[in-house]
């Protein structure tokens, strides 16, 4: 099953939450256990520096394999419109989430994550590499939500839980579909793809589901929604509700606020699919920020390979000129080494450049690391 073994990755790695649970929804003034120092001013946007706007792609555009390739190399993020998921089942799914959050904290806590868990409630894994903890709670969902669901409403779970059925099967659909624009943009089949069934489908996939809340904030000049970071992914499909937060950092320019789009579905690149695409495509790092007034609802479907296949750089990227810039590694290891060491993850399983032959230098993300 995909969530015992993407729980394994953390097994060896556990997270205990260094401080007392706080009902951030009743807190007047800002703790100092919340209190980072000019969180605003970390890779503030450069003066004078021509911001773009995230790019906004369709779907139905003729030539969506083509922009989808190129935003993943110069962005690693866009929104994508039209692209088949209803409005009414991401109403739902936003709904269920706001009703989840808006739970009394011992009932949230009753579908608590364990420490060496991936699924249930609580805060961010990425907070034991930070000394301040960050201002949001989470719920993570693997395979089926029906344990916790339990937990939650325990006379009313069923409707929760044929959402989520609902979501991710769309979300599935969509991912894959996604996968396959953003590798045909670098010129990979079916046949280069050993995972891939023969209709094209990458069965025994892994994925999870993450719903993050950031109560609206008494301080958010010095307070972290959640911290920079980039996902342990081949791709993340973002559901961000009307509040804007999402950040990512744009090279040169500092960080670039992703608006929300009505509709819209933020893609995001993971660090598996930079090191699928030897690096030609970003992993992009984002975080999110708070606001004093609003709350806010994000959720995110993390997409992964099958637990088990060795990821590396495809063969058909690689050559004399172009050497392999990472070894072969499962998303359950990566898991656990980004556990581990977080943001030195990607350095990690980062190989030497053979002697006999170069990167292009004008490949900048040839050389980024997570």
């Amino acid at each position: 099953m995909p969530s015992k073994l993407l729980s394994q990755a953390f097994r060896s790695h556990p997270f205990h939450h260094p401080h007392k649970n706080l009902d951030l929804n009743s807190i007047k003034e800002l703790p100092d256990s919340h209190a980072w120092t000019s969180v605003r001013d970390e890779h503030h946007s450069v003066e004078g520096c021509n911001v773009e706007l995230v790019p906004i792609i369709d779907l139905n555009n003729k030539n969506a394999m083509e922009l989808i390739g190129h935003a993943s190399k110069t962005w690693g993020i866009f929104q994508l419109v039209n692209h088949n998921i209803s409005k009414s089942l991401l109403e739902d799914i936003e709904l269920a989430g706001k009703r989840l959050f808006s739970l009394p904290m011992q009932q949230k806590f009753k579908a608590g994550r364990s420490p060496d868990g991936a699924s249930g409630y609580g805060v961010a894994r990425i907070s034991s590499f930070f000394p301040k903890l960050m201002w949001s709670e989470g719920f993570t969902v693997i395979g089926s939500p029906l344990e916790h669901a339990r937990q939650l409403w325990p006379q009313d779970f069923q409707n929760f839980c044929d959402i989520i059925e609902d979501y991710q099967k769309e979300m599935k659909k969509l991912a894959g579909k996604l996968m396959w624009l953003m590798l045909g943009s670098l010129g990979i089949n079916e046949e280069d793809v050993k995972w891939a069934d023969n209709n094209g489908e990458f069965e025994g996939g892994c994925a999870a589901l993450q719903f993050n809340y950031y109560p609206a904030c008494p301080d958010p000049e010095r307070a972290m929604g959640l911290a920079p970071h980039t996902d342990s992914t081949i791709l993340t499909i973002l559901h961000q509700s009307n509040i804007s937060g999402l950040q990512v950092l744009r090279e040169g320019c500092g960080w670039v606020t992703v608006p929300p789009l009505p509709g819209a579905l933020v893609i995001h690149v993971g660090d598996l699919l930079h090191i699928l695409s030897n690096g030609l495509y970003t992993n992009v790092r984002h975080r999110a920020m708070v606001n004093r007034t609003q709350h806010r609802l994000s959720l995110a479907y993390l997409y992964g390979p099958p637990s088990t296949v060795k990821i590396s750089p495809l063969p058909k990227l690689v050559d004399h000129f172009h050497p392999p810039l990472y070894r072969p590694i499962t998303w359950s290891e990566y898991l656990g080494t980004k556990a581990k060491h977080f943001d030195k993850a990607l350095k990690s399983v980062r190989l030497c450049v053979p002697r006999n032959g170069f990167i292009d230098t004008n490949d900048q993300n040839s050389v980024q690391v997570g």
